[in-house]
């Protein structure tokens, strides 16, 4: 009896194991980053998933011109502040954002601040629920930046990625 009550636990604890291991969550390829900065009095969080360039075609290409894009990817890229602030001249209210970017093939791109921070991807974005659009100018990188990622300076908000930099002024 004591020896089958041994093999049955044995049994159980290896298939508990196994179970466990399975559900061993992988690393993401496009691996969750988050950065926080002062700019003024207002401390600005900016979380995201970051993806690599992979040598693939970025802009027009995997990140389609004239789309709302999440800026970054899995969930929507987030934006917090802690108080008031200023971008481009239109006051932001304190909150936790959606973050969104509409990509241009010319000129400035349209930088949105969406009241629903939560969601994944764009796929159920809706601008009614947009808290504020703003225009985003844009530059060359003199390098290439191989995965996405976000800085905060005393002058804004910069997106760094493949060759191009992205830059929301705040106040």
């Amino acid at each position: 009896m004591k020896k089958t009550k041994k093999i049955n636990l044995l049994f159980i604890a290896i298939i508990l194991s196994a179970s466990a291991y399975s559900q061993t969550p992988k690393p993401r390829v496009s691996p969750r980053a988050s950065v926080t900065g002062k700019i003024g009095e207002a401390t600005i969080t900016i979380h995201y998933s970051s993806p690599s360039v992979k040598g693939r075609k970025i802009w027009g290409g995997l990140v389609p011109y004239d789309t709302v894009w999440r800026a970054g990817a899995n969930e929507a890229t987030t934006f917090e502040t802690d108080k008031d602030i200023k971008i481009a001249h239109n006051l932001l209210p304190a909150g936790k954002y959606g973050f969104f970017l509409i990509p241009k093939a010319k000129g400035k791109w349209i930088a949105i601040f969406n009241k629903v921070p939560n969601q994944w991807g764009a796929f159920k974005y809706d601008e009614s629920k947009d808290q504020l659009r703003v225009s985003a100018k844009t530059k060359a990188l003199p390098k290439q930046q191989e995965m996405l990622n976000y800085s905060i300076s005393q002058k804004g908000v910069f997106l760094n990625w493949e060759m191009r930099s992205v830059f929301i002024p705040i106040r």
